[in-house]
């Protein structure tokens, strides 16, 4: 899967909108929540790489780390709350990486207030 691929895969979700809040980084929200950041894939990375929401705890979302101990990694400063980087292109097959984004989108929107929730 390109990275193309994915950010597509992502902005195909009700409500999902592009944004680079931070320069050169590409993320995914939905509101003005971020369930999605896409990273690498530029100048001198090997791969890219996808942020994701993985569980509601870092206990469970440390599963990730255990099947895929090369590929996956607790992110810096949020990772305590469940979130992971998923690289793309190694051990994490393509549809277990579209699921963990379409997981992380859910638990977003389900953070969201109702009025903010995409129809």
């Amino acid at each position: 899967m390109t990275r193309d691929e994915l950010i597509a895969h992502c902005l195909a979700k009700p409500g999902a909108w592009q944004d680079m809040p931070w320069e050169g980084d590409v993320v995914v929200k939905v509101g003005t929540k971020i369930f999605a950041f896409l990273g690498g894939g530029g100048e001198g990375a090997d791969r890219a790489s996808v942020g994701v929401k993985c569980a509601p705890t870092r206990e469970v979302a440390d599963e990730w780390l255990q099947r895929f101990p090369d590929d996956a990694a607790a992110m810096p400063y949020i990772g305590r709350s469940g979130w992971n980087s998923l690289t793309v292109g190694g051990a994490i097959p393509d549809e277990e990486i579209l699921e963990a984004v379409d997981e992380s989108y859910r638990w977003v929107v389900s953070k969201l207030p109702k009025k903010d929730r995409p129809q």
